[in-house]
């Protein structure tokens, strides 16, 4: 084997040649570490290599379903002991953790072996990754593009065929945004699905999971990744089976709901329109049932209430860096958009903060009544194609144009955060320009059994596998 006829095998068929004896645990990782020497450069999707762990780590590995697969881990969230994490900030560039995330812990125990951190914008804050700190990263599609954010290497990874999964988190798009820049499988799942131990995100906003090439192998992670770890503050119902064995299930009919109005009621451009009547059209010829409507939110309630609790989250990031990482750092390490929405966190009071998180929780009940109606929600991951570089870029006048330029472009996604619903992106369009257009499927909470059964079921109408990036393995 050579390492590009592994590059875009799925993580099922590389764990697969193993269990044969076609290719070695070692070989595999090799091969992967042979891709980001030669991609990296390019795409800057690795910002820490973990080449020798990654080496050691074969000579052992457990019989686990993915016996030997190389994977990235994203540098915010999840700890890995021995190994930098500076969750895209340089003032975090030499804090090294001491201990294993229980999500960690859970990919070792499937044999997955971890090559390297892939990179984040500072805290994971903005849909697009371009940290000061370590440069800016590229969409192996057209490299003047975002790949998307928070987890934009993990995307730009597995889209040039580095990798075949790879972790990522979703606090309020940021595993379906990169999954949608660089057309790939973004599944964020339920809240509480999957455990953060041993931190915890106690407002509920944040999940943890991965970007994949295949609906199979999103399922398969999200089984080796759930389950409930003692004082979690919130646990999601458990599947009626494993995620593995809905993949090919039959959908039955189901009643989807079509919108295409973000939110905010802002703007949305033609393409990303394009996508998702093209998916509409697509559901419609699979017999389910297509119906135009939306949640009922109210954006002037949202809006505020979302930015006061992120702005709240941001200042106790910051200001708990000193118990969280043993490390003070110095104010002006931070970029300027992390120093203005910590400082407008550090404005918020208690009682706004709860108030704040009260109106979230009045507006979740709401959506959550409405979707009682609809197996599914359609909508377009973004209102706009991948944007450029340097779009979210704060300027002295305005550190904040990063966040105002976030809330038009990914105005979609947040809303499922606040629920708590499972969503997935899936990569069923692609513009003139050759870039992808992610759709975005909604379910009930606790029900990504049906989002994988429908993505499953669309995978095989329209299969996405076969197409590759200009940069790729």
């Amino acid at each position: 084997m050579t390492v590009d006829s592994l590059a875009f095998l799925d993580a099922h068929d590389q764990a697969e040649l193993v269990r044969k004896r076609e290719v070695t645990p070692r070989e595999l990782v090799d091969a992967a570490i042979a891709r980001i020497e030669r991609l990296n450069p390019t795409l800057n999707a690795v910002v820490t290599p973990m080449f020798d762990e990654a080496r050691a780590a074969v000579d052992s590995l457990p019989d686990g379903p993915l016996m030997g697969v190389p994977t990235l881990l994203k540098d915010l969230g999840a700890a890995y002991s021995g190994v930098r994490q500076a969750s895209g900030s340089g003032a975090l560039r030499d804090f090294v953790p001491n201990y294993d995330s229980a999500i960690i812990t859970r990919l070792k125990a499937a044999g997955l072996v971890a090559v390297g951190k892939s990179a984040t914008p500072e805290f994971g804050i903005l849909p697009t990754t371009e940290p000061l700190a370590f440069g800016p990263t590229r969409n192996p599609w057209d490299l003047s593009r975002s790949s998307g954010g928070s987890s934009g290497g993990a995307a730009a990874a597995v889209a040039a065929g580095i990798v075949p999964v790879a972790h990522a988190s979703d606090g309020g798009g940021s595993i379906r945004i990169p999954a949608a820049n660089c057309g790939l499988v973004g599944l964020k799942p339920s809240r509480g699905r999957v455990s953060m131990a041993p931190t915890a995100d106690t407002v509920g906003l944040s999940v943890w999971h991965a970007i994949t090439r295949s609906v199979r192998d999103s399922a398969l992670l999200l089984d080796i990744v759930s389950g409930y770890v003692p004082g979690d503050p919130y646990v999601a119902p458990p599947p009626a089976l494993p995620f593995r064995n809905e993949v090919g299930a039959p959908t039955g009919r189901l009643r989807i709901a079509l919108s295409t109005t973000p939110p905010n009621g802002g703007a949305v451009h033609p393409d990303c329109v394009a996508a998702v009547t093209d998916a509409a059209r697509l559901c419609e010829s699979l017999g389910h049932e297509v119906v135009e409507d939306a949640p009922p939110v109210d954006t002037e309630q949202l809006t505020p209430a979302f930015l006061t609790v992120w702005a709240s989250m941001v200042a106790a990031g910051v200001d708990g860096l000193p118990v969280l990482t043993g490390m003070t750092p110095d104010p002006d390490s931070f970029e300027p958009l992390t120093r203005a929405l910590a400082e407008q966190g550090r404005l918020v009071n208690a009682s706004q903060y709860l108030q704040s998180l009260t109106v979230l929780q009045m507006i979740a009940r709401r959506v959550l009544a409405w979707h009682e109606r609809y197996d599914l929600l359609l909508t377009p991951v973004l209102a706009e194609p991948p944007a450029l570089l340097g779009s979210f870029d704060s300027t002295p006048e305005n550190p904040l144009h990063g966040i105002v330029r976030a809330g038009s472009y990914s105005s979609f996604t947040p809303l499922a955060n606040v629920t708590g619903q499972p969503a997935i992106s899936l990569p069923l369009h692609w513009n003139e320009g050759n870039l992808p257009i992610g759709v975005q499927f909604v379910a009930r909470y606790g029900d990504e059994a049906t989002l994988i059964r429908l993505a499953a079921q669309l995978e095989q109408a329209r299969p996405w596998a076969g197409r590759i990036p200009p940069v790729h393995a």
